[in-house]
């Protein structure tokens, strides 16, 4: 297929569908099969038709294919309302108003339909890579409704996609200023995610569960502190606190103390640090351990448990920024046993009787008789660092066999398991010998070296540990897995999955160059995130006072807007006035054309195209004026042929202008 020699509407239309496809391809993760199937379908057929110069399908083809659409939607979602739905029959009706290009109009509603089909890509995701695509399916839209707009003929893509590029260009300082300047009501792209945000955190934990998440490089937030940043092995984030077990699951205690009977005790000077949290779908804020104070967060609400958890008021389904204040050396929790600490020991009855029976004979042992909780768990931390037990990702799944004894299977058999194996099998020791005891997830660790300023903590570094208590102290944190891989926990060297075929050609080549290129993209993702995410009321009032504004208010802000753009209006207006010959590259030249006509005593009327005027000239000097004549079908050439819209060159309007001097002086010399 010769691409410069199709018809002007085929090529036109060709390229349409291709912005379409493009358009529509990132919503095919999302959304069903068979969406993506009728679509892709109903684009070829009309890739065919547009090749073969056939006639389109009538108007009852259409809407059974629509009817059979919109059944589909309804069985797939069970509703036609909705963001998915709604999504869904969108680019369906997209694909299918291709096949009604009959008209111009019929152009222009694609165009608009594919404008709002950019739009709705944002109710699911605003990463970086989503905007560079849908900049390219909007500059692929406007260049369509540049050709649409092109006269007869048949000008290149180039040129229409230039025009479309510089007319985006022009418009981009308005965007920007209108990005910087609305106001804003809570957090720009505050969509809700219908729970499709991932964590690495649950509100529940089984034997396993983390493991998968290690499989999970993304990030889960960033971490910038205020002065150096603290040793690995103290840096806890603390997510769900588990105090009760039925033998399978852990879940969250039932039990509420007031928060001032619970209140950490500081030991250590605060570190402030600010926190940019991709979305969870947990109402909880994973901070660092002890957190005092966090910093107001639009939309929510949060407060500390008594178990040390930031809570919010409401699933967390939207990136957050904010700050908080930290300390990391602390005690909390009562220094004497009451109620409270009665579900710390409780365990179900009949699981894992090996493991009560082995924690039973360690409490017998005469070395451990009187021992207090400190010296229990340091035992029990000596048995798993020289037990034979081994941290690994591949721990498979513990319970098959004997359902009843899961941490049996692991404290005696294979003895290999990821961190929540290790934390759930020494809770129990300690609860079976009477030790209030309870396990604690969150993340552990981040990445070595800051990107652009930002650790970096991942869903890989999804972590489960322990906290025993001891009289007169309180809880106190206990991490099994610092004995037996310790470099995990004093070093952030979480367990790796393998890495899938083009990073790890790139890591064969360069095991340098595959870091550095994440970490370049992850500093240029986390502008995108601070900047353009996040970008919420307080940066814009820190905009406005770094503009001069001692208090700034919405009225402010209201009164600089429209002020900036009444002045960009009238730039606007003064440059269209000063370059108004360059809107059409044939006015100036037209207009001395005509004038040059008309003292030869032609009519030279404004709709008469140059052709029409190379007739009137021959009608009126015959041979005489025959050179005229070809300078005016030359024009006419360049005007609607392959060659449109290139502004004829100084030398041919010199040439015509010469030679209608010359008939003058020839009209006049016959008149004489």
């Amino acid at each position: 297929m010769n691409w410069k020699h199709l018809p002007r509407d085929a090529r036109d239309t060709l390229f349409l569908l291709a912005v379409i496809a493009w358009t529509v391809l990132p919503h095919l993760s999302h959304l069903p099969l068979w969406c993506g199937l009728l679509t892709a379908a109903v684009l070829l057929w009309r890739a065919h038709l547009a090749l073969n110069n056939a006639a389109l399908p009538g108007r009852w083809v259409l809407v059974a294919v629509l009817t059979l659409a919109a059944g589909l939607t309804l069985w797939s979602f069970r509703s036609l309302l909705g963001k998915e739905p709604g999504v869904t029959l969108a680019v369906v009706l997209m694909a299918l108003k291709t096949l009604e290009l009959r008209a111009r109009r019929d152009a222009f509603v694609v165009f608009f339909l594919g404008f709002f089909l950019v739009l709705t890509h944002f109710l699911f995701s605003q990463s970086l890579l989503v905007a560079v695509a849908m900049l390219a399916s909007v500059w692929g839209l406007l260049t369509a409704l540049v050709l649409a707009h092109m006269p007869v003929g048949q000008p290149s893509l180039r040129q229409a996609s230039r025009l479309a590029l510089r007319t985006a260009l022009l418009g981009a300082p308005i965007m920007v200023m209108l990005f910087v300047l609305f106001p804003r009501m809570g957090p720009l792209w505050g969509v809700p995610q219908d729970g499709r945000a991932k964590t690495g955190l649950s509100s529940t934990m089984q034997m396993g569960s983390v493991t998968e998440l290690a499989l999970d490089d993304t990030v889960s937030m960033r971490i910038k502190f205020d002065g150096p940043a603290p040793l690995p092995e103290t840096m806890y984030f603390r997510g769900p606190v588990f105090s009760r077990f039925d033998g399978k699951t852990w879940s969250p205690s039932w039990v509420s103390i007031p928060q001032a009977a619970n209140a950490p005790r500081l030991g250590s000077p605060a570190l402030r640090y600010e926190v940019t949290l991709e979305p969870l779908r947990l109402p909880l804020l994973p901070l660092l351990e002890v957190t005092t104070e966090v910093s107001p967060i639009d939309g929510q609400q949060t407060f500390r448990r008594d178990d040390l958890m930031w809570s919010t008021s409401r699933p967390v389904l939207e990136r957050l920024r904010f700050t908080a204040s930290a300390h990391t050396g602390f005690t909390y929790g009562p220094l004497q046993r009451g109620h409270s600490l009665r579900e710390n020991v409780a365990l179900p009855t009949g699981f894992n009787p090996r493991t009560l029976a082995w924690a039973r004979r360690l409490g017998d042992d005469p070395r451990y008789a009187s021992a207090d909780a400190q010296t229990l768990a340091q035992a029990v931390m000596s048995h798993i660092r020289t037990g034979g037990f081994t941290y690994t990702l591949d721990a498979g799944v513990y319970g098959v066999a004997d359902p009843m004894g899961a941490i049996d299977e692991f404290w005696f058999g294979r003895k290999e398991g990821f961190c929540e194996h290790f934390a759930a099998a020494f809770v129990v020791i300690m609860r079976a010998l009477d030790v209030p005891a309870r396990v604690v997830t969150g993340y552990q660790g981040t990445d070595a070296l800051p990107v652009d300023g930002y650790y970096i903590v991942r869903q890989s570094y999804a972590h489960a540990w322990a906290e025993y208590w001891q009289e007169g102290k309180g809880w106190v944190r206990a991490d099994p897995t610092a004995a037996v891989a310790p470099e995990r926990i004093v070093r952030s060297r979480n367990l790796s999955p393998a890495p899938g075929f083009v990073a790890g050609a790139i890591a064969g080549v360069s095991p340098a160059l595959l870091a550095q290129m994440r970490e370049a993209w992850e500093a240029v993702n986390n502008r995108w995130n601070q900047w353009v995410l996040s970008y919420s009321r307080g940066q814009q009032f820190d905009l406005m006072k770094k503009l001069g504004f001692d208090s700034p208010s919405w009225q402010d802000i209201a009164l600089l807007l429209i002020g900036t753009l009444s002045g960009l209006a009238l730039v606007g207006a003064l440059w269209a006035w000063w370059d108004r010959h360059r809107q059409d590259p044939w006015q100036r030249q037209a207009q001395q054309l005509r004038q040059a006509l008309r003292k030869l005593g032609l009519a030279a009327l404004a709709h008469e195209p140059p052709r029409a005027l190379a007739a009137q000239v021959r009608q009126r000097f015959g041979t005489q004026g025959q050179a005229l004549a070809a300078l005016l079908q030359t024009l006419e050439q360049q005007r609607y042929g392959h060659s449109s819209l290139q502004r004829p060159s100084a030398v041919w309007l010199r040439d015509l202008l010469r030679e209608a001097r010359h008939l003058r002086r020839v009209a006049k010399a016959s008149a004489r």
